[in-house]
């Protein structure tokens, strides 16, 4: 979770590659602002439409495209774990062969760039085909077991649309392995980043508050504390950070001196403002007002982690600007509105189903969920009603309009008992 790196005037470490030690020229103000306006750019549409996709996914049937939702005790593990993580990596490049360990890496990013490329082109890619394209149906399901302790490890839907995708996404995926080209690291950092927002689901606010605080921390510490994750930005050759030279007005697209963004920086704070969308649209007011302040104040945080950057020439922790804008803007807001207590009893799972009511203890039944909500809807409207304990009282239910009848009714009875039967004798 490397934050944007840069130093204009001695130039910023190649993402492509390590240095040769030769002094780059410092680069122009004008390819400054290139670099830190493109990053801006390339940061913002990833989570802008990976939060509208995040609601499509939301509401989704297909098994394949279900969100992971991210609880509380969630938030509070992924810090340490991403901190023993980005240490691990620390002393695999410290201890091993650089080259090595950027290989076995490059082929991993390979095969999950593609399959995250294709998901994302794939909406897209759909508006090209013609109405008479063959489309046919695949499915590639793997199990264990067999019989009744057979279980399911993998079950992937698809199409032939799909597979064209997957074609045009390899062609980048050998472009970046054989080139490492700045365009195709991007490509594929654009796609881990809009799948990160979408499929990446937090559960409330308050678990999204323990998750930046939590990275809050863990940035300020490996930044300012310590060179680990300097270090690893510059050695790691995967797309897991965006990258833009700032020197592509003097050498085109050969240009090697690269201004970064880590994809932790977009991702983190995508899935919290993907959350205040989903928020906005379970208010029902036609307004997206906590998504675009959220955005808003997404832009504010990383345009002054930019400009301290690049006034103090020193790598800045973009989570140190990001979590107090992402979350105070929306707050504020909130507290202006006084839906304060909207906002944090919000529960993002509650939308899967809306308009059912939600079981604790699932019973065992038979049939499909929609005959299962209809009859827990008629179970829950109907009033529930005594069973009556004798003939008599099914008798004044089925005529409590005839009071004759009443009367004879309760005459009769009387004569059935042995009292009854008593007194008649007599």
């Amino acid at each position: 979770m490397d934050s944007a790196l840069s130093d204009p005037h001695n130039g910023s470490v190649e993402a492509g590659g390590p240095t040769n030690g030769t002094t780059r020229p410092p680069s122009t103000p004008e390819g400054i602002a290139l670099a830190y306006g493109s990053l801006l750019l390339m940061a913002l549409l990833p989570i802008f439409f990976g939060a509208l996709r995040s609601v499509r996914c939301a509401r989704g049937k297909n098994a394949s495209d279900m969100p992971e939702t991210i609880t509380s005790r969630d938030a509070a593990r992924f810090p340490i774990i991403a901190s023993c993580t980005l240490l691990g990596l620390y002393l695999f490049f410290k201890i091993f062969s650089q080259e090595y360990i950027n290989l076995l890496l490059s082929m991993y990013f390979f095969v999950l760039g593609i399959l995250a490329l294709s998901h994302t082109i794939s909406p897209f890619m759909n508006k090209f085909f013609p109405a008479n394209f063959p489309n046919r149906q695949y499915q590639l399901l793997f199990t264990q077991g067999s019989g009744e302790n057979k279980e399911e490890i993998i079950n992937y839907e698809f199409d032939t649309k799909d597979l064209v995708c997957l074609g045009l996404s390899s062609i980048v995926g050998v472009w970046y392995l054989l080139r490492k080209h700045w365009i195709a690291n991007n490509l594929f950092g654009l796609a881990f980043s809009l799948n990160g927002v979408e499929l990446l689901h937090l559960n409330n606010v308050s678990t999204g508050c323990i998750l930046l605080g939590g990275l809050f921390i863990y940035d300020v510490f490996w930044v300012f504390g310590t060179n680990v994750m300097v270090t690893v930005a510059k050695s790691f050759e995967a797309p897991i950070k965006l990258v833009f030279p700032q020197d592509l007005l003097e050498k085109g697209l050969e240009a090697d001196n690269f201004a970064m963004l880590g994809l932790g920086d977009i991702v983190i704070p995508g899935i919290f403002i993907a959350l205040l969308l989903r928020f906005d649209i379970s208010l029902k007011k036609n307004t997206h007002t906590y998504f675009y302040t959220s955005f808003a104040a997404y832009i504010f945080g990383l345009g002054l982690t930019i400009f301290i950057m690049h006034i103090f020439k020193h790598a800045q922790p973009a989570l140190l600007y990001l979590v107090p804008a992402c979350i105070g803007f929306p707050v504020l807001v909130a507290l202006a509105k006084g839906e304060v207590t909207e906002m944090f009893s919000y529960e993002s799972s509650a939308e899967i189903l809306p308009h059912t009511p939600r079981l604790t203890h699932f019973p065992t039944v038979s049939g499909s969920p929609a005959s299962l909500a209809d009859s827990m809807q008629q179970k829950l409207a109907g009033p529930r009603r005594r069973r009556p304990q004798n003939p008599s009282a099914i008798y004044e239910e089925s005529h409590p309009k005839d009071p004759a009848a009443v009367t004879e009714s309760r005459e009769g009875t009387e004569a059935s008992t042995p009292r009854g039967l008593e007194k008649k004798e007599k």
